[in-house]
């Protein structure tokens, strides 16, 4: 009786200990996203320095002109209209399909289970973000009147949401979860829009009959979602030669990773339910006799085995391909496409150019839009939000701490140096001076905005560590 008193109190414990906490599912997702923009950083800083050294930097911008080749007889699956793929072609157009593959499928799960589920709790993040993509983009376009490189005017539009939570990681328990899930959200948006700004504007010479077939394929993608077809290999092999025709049609390989995403069933083959009375099934089959026998290293026997792989194969399905998806290649995503991206896209030689450039032309365009167009857009726009009472104050929140993580809101990097590869890939000098731009406005919202949060943040964290 004792023990089970003390049994019922452990539990009960436990229970009281998780009472306040956010799901999770979402405190794995801002730490993943955390943990990557540390990496990120590393990344970018290495390839600037790498760049910059006379004995290697031959062989660092040499590199990413190597041809790639997956080639059976003629076939060659990286090319593009006939031509191989540069190295540099593979990671901006394979490797970061997989990217927004992957921000299509987080895309898909906030929008179902997350934080655009709900709309009151989505709006203020959705109407920041807004004003976080309209208001750079205004900046850019009438400082670039009359220039050759209006063409960038998506660059500044941008949030990177590994750098920027990198950036709230290093503040610690400081920083009020609804601080971050308000960060995350607004970050997720704005790669909504940075999607489709990249498939209205950055589609060119379009090849009618492979995009047909692509969707056509797309169509079998969804079906397959209907109906409920679990084999990952399923949406990757498929999804694979739907990346192919939309590489060589002329829209842009990477909105055939967002597309393939959202085929990807969120539905599991066991309800919670199912999955909990297959493993009572199973686990019933070891008898408390049998404890000490198994408590040794010893190999199973079939019939134990059998029961064990029905509890693994039981575990499998519970949870859907979505989000199976989703933590599998975070990793992958977090710790080597985008840190690999940066190392690739990042590397500026600096030495014959003229420092005063960041202060004029794209480069200064784009350091405006991010810092200051950023900063306004998200803060004016969630003020008007909260002011008209359309939407709350994130809890635990003030108007200081609001406006340093507008300030953090202009770190754009990733998807800026994306679409500045794409408005500017074939002139050097403008993408250079435009990368430039880019890390300089990044670099100066992620120093300031981590200023101003030491500064209003509490100085001690109101809420409980994260889970391990």
């Amino acid at each position: 009786m004792d023990k089970l008193h003390q049994d019922c109190t452990t539990e009960k414990e436990a229970q009281q200990g998780k009472i306040g906490k956010v799901f999770y599912a979402a405190r794995q997702t801002l730490r993943r996203h955390a943990s990557g923009g540390n990496v990120l950083i590393a990344a970018t800083m290495l390839a600037l320095v790498i760049a910059n050294i006379p004995s290697i930097n031959q062989t660092y911008f040499s590199f990413w002109n190597q041809e790639v080749r997956l080639q059976i007889g003629g076939f060659n699956l990286f090319s593009h209209s006939g031509h191989p793929m540069t190295m540099l072609q593979f990671i901006n157009d394979a490797l970061m399909a997989i990217f927004f593959f992957t921000i299509g499928l987080e895309i898909k799960r906030e929008i179902l289970v997350g934080e655009l589920s709900s709309f009151k709790q989505a709006l203020l993040p959705i109407i920041a973000a807004v004003g976080g993509m309209a208001v750079p983009v205004a900046i850019f376009i009438t400082m670039s009147q009359g220039t050759g490189y209006t063409d960038g005017a998506a660059i500044p539009m941008a949030t990177d949401i590994a750098f920027s939570l990198g950036i709230l990681a290093m503040l610690g328990s400081r920083v009020p979860v609804s601080l971050k899930i308000f960060l995350t959200t607004l970050a997720v948006v704005d790669d909504i829009g940075g999607i489709i700004v990249i498939a209205a504007f950055y589609s060119n010479h379009i090849e009618l009959m492979l995009l047909v077939y692509a969707f056509i394929l797309l169509g079998v993608l969804f079906l397959g979602g209907i109906m409920s077809i679990q084999s990952k290999a399923f949406y990757f092999t498929i999804g694979g030669i739907v990346w192919f025709l939309f590489l060589n049609s002329g829209i842009h390989p990477t909105i055939a990773g967002v597309l393939v995403a959202f085929c990807v069933p969120a539905t599991p083959v066991y309800a919670p339910a199912g999955y909990i009375k297959k493993i009572r099934k199973s686990i019933a089959h070891f008898n408390a006799d049998d404890d000490d026998a198994l408590c040794q290293r010893t190999i199973l026997t079939h019939q134990q085995l059998d029961w064990l792989k029905q509890i693994e194969s039981a575990s499998d399905k519970v949870i859907s391909p979505l989000q199976d998806l989703e933590d599998t290649l975070h990793p992958v995503v977090n710790y080597f496409i985008i840190p690999l991206f940066a190392f690739a896209n990042a590397g500026i030689y600096l030495l014959d150019m003229n420092p005063a450039t960041i202060f004029e032309g794209v480069s200064l365009a784009i350091i405006v839009g991010l810092f200051i167009g950023k900063f306004a857009g998200i803060f004016i726009f969630s003020w008007a939000a909260i002011k008209l009472k359309l939407a709350p104050m994130p809890e635990n929140t003030d108007w200081r701490m609001l406006a340093s993580i507008a300030v953090l809101g202009g770190i754009g990097f990733t998807v800026s140096l994306f679409i500045a590869n794409l408005s500017f890939g074939n002139e050097t000098e403008l993408l250079d001076h435009a990368k430039l731009g880019i890390v300089a406005g990044s670099l100066l919202s992620g120093i300031i905005g981590y200023v101003l949060l030491h500064l209003t943040l509490p100085a001690k964290g109101t809420e409980e560590a994260d889970d391990d």
